[in-house]
């Protein structure tokens, strides 16, 4: 990309002033930024997952529900979700900013992260009430990251932020 608003999805020397603002347009109607490339419905996969968690302290039978969430990267939600843009989100993913991507994908690669280790930690507990006290911890980890995350798509990062000021 060479400029903040130029596109994510093809390169800014084959497009004219109105085809990039078209597909500004495109990307911000299903969802996508278009400083970014990204899109929040990714962020609903972690979010199901601190659901669940949330949910473990009251319900502990909840901790199956949790146990049996996966790990999906950015490409692999969208291929089995049923967003209606799931092929441009891919796309413009693809296409964004390494420096943007990789502060975003950092994050994310931080939540898998504590998720799955709470996952085998979960499955280790006895007690429900060492479940509960590890889910709640989980999601205090957990959440501050997922709002960094939506921080770093709705173009709040400071990867972002640098690309902006140098360019």
């Amino acid at each position: 990309m060479t400029s903040p608003a130029a596109n994510p999805v093809r390169p800014v020397a084959s497009e004219t002033v109105a085809d990039l603002a078209a597909l500004a347009e495109e990307l911000r109607a299903a969802n996508i930024n278009p400083r970014t490339g990204l899109a929040t419905d990714y962020l609903n996969h972690f979010n199901e997952a601190v659901m669940l968690l949330e949910m473990v302290p009251d319900m502990p039978e909840c901790v199956e529900d949790f146990l049996s969430w996966r790990p999906l990267s950015y490409a692999e939600h969208f291929t089995a979700s049923n967003f209606k843009a799931r092929d441009l989100a891919i796309e413009a993913y693809n296409a964004a900013d390494k420096r943007i991507r990789a502060e975003f994908d950092n994050i994310t690669n931080a939540i898998t992260a504590i998720l799955i280790a709470v996952s085998d930690a979960l499955r280790n507990a006895q007690q429900d009430t060492t479940r509960a006290k590890l889910a709640e911890q989980a999601t205090g980890w957990v959440k501050p990251l997922v709002m960094q995350a939506g921080g770093v798509i709705n173009g709040d990062g400071a990867a972002d932020v640098e690309y902006i000021m140098t360019h």
